[in-house]
């Protein structure tokens, strides 16, 4: 599962970077190194939004308070 989670959070960091990249240059480097409209790419932003939903699920659990 933590290695889920991080894959999650790594894809998160991908997406978000392509993101500022369309936001500042109008630049997608997810289409622009697999392909524009390619079917590797569009699984690339199915697996972005997967993660986003995978690490909003845990954000309870990081809103608890540590016990220690």
């Amino acid at each position: 599962m933590k290695n889920l989670y991080l894959l999650a959070v790594v894809l998160l960091v991908v997406g978000g970077l392509n993101w500022g990249l369309w936001a500042a240059f109008k630049f997608d480097l997810v289409a622009a190194v697999l392909g524009e409209y390619s079917m590797l790419a569009r699984i690339v932003y199915g697996l972005v939004g997967l993660s986003a939903l995978v690490v909003a699920s845990r954000i309870p659990a990081m809103l608890k308070p540590a016990v220690g």
